[in-house]
């Protein structure tokens, strides 16, 4: 996330790069391991979830914070409901209870949900930009 952050020039740019990130992890990743890890390695568990809250939590608000004063993003947004809200949709998306192997895709449930997240998000000139970087990816 650092290296993505440093590298990136503005706040879409970095969610973009941070999409293709996760669709590195997110394809490689069974849902299954999540549950596991929840039921069966508690310690574990809780090293992710404070792991989750105290750095990925605190990332997406500076990120969302940065993105409002580069004007991508709206300022009417609540900057630590959105970042808690993505940080729980990422695992929501593996909950296969919700999402069952046979049915869904990982990586496919992910973006959609990140697409949802950073569209719903952004001002119209972030809207505009993040159109430009996913044609640039698809081209």
């Amino acid at each position: 996330m650092c290296a993505i952050i440093s590298n990136s020039g503005n706040v879409i740019e970095e969610m973009i790069n941070m999409m293709k990130c996760s669709e590195e992890i997110f394809s490689r990743i069974n849902p299954i391991v999540i549950h596991d890890m929840q039921k069966y390695h508690p310690d574990a568990w809780k090293h992710f979830q404070t792991f989750k809250t105290e750095v990925i939590v605190h990332t997406l608000e500076e990120l969302l914070t940065k993105g409002i004063q580069q004007g991508y993003i709206r300022p009417d947004i609540d900057v630590k409901i959105m970042a808690r809200m993505r940080v729980n949709q990422v695992e929501m998306g593996f909950n296969i209870n919700i999402f069952p192997i046979a049915e869904f895709s990982t990586w496919t449930v992910q973006y959609q949900l990140l697409e949802h997240f950073n569209f719903g998000i952004c001002t119209l000139k972030g809207y505009k930009l993040l159109n430009e970087y996913k044609n640039i990816a698809n081209e």
